[in-house]
């Protein structure tokens, strides 16, 4: 794994969050929508079990106030 944004990065809807490996094949997980990353909850190299929260994206505005 490994992880292509920190917590309080901006980010666009589309843009790569984390790469994900798994069975030798590298899956990009990406920023359903624009938002915040409230928390990073993975670092590179983890390994990560199903239903495993990777990071928190907030609403921008959320993220302001």
């Amino acid at each position: 794994m490994s992880v292509a944004v920190a917590d309080g990065d901006t980010v666009e809807a589309g843009q790569i969050l984390v790469v994900l490996e798994a069975m030798k094949m590298e899956n990009d997980i990406t920023a359903p929508r624009a938002g915040v990353v409230g928390q990073v909850a993975v670092a590179d190299g983890d390994r990560v079990e199903i239903n495993h929260v990777m990071l928190v994206l907030l609403e921008e505005e959320a993220a302001a106030g």
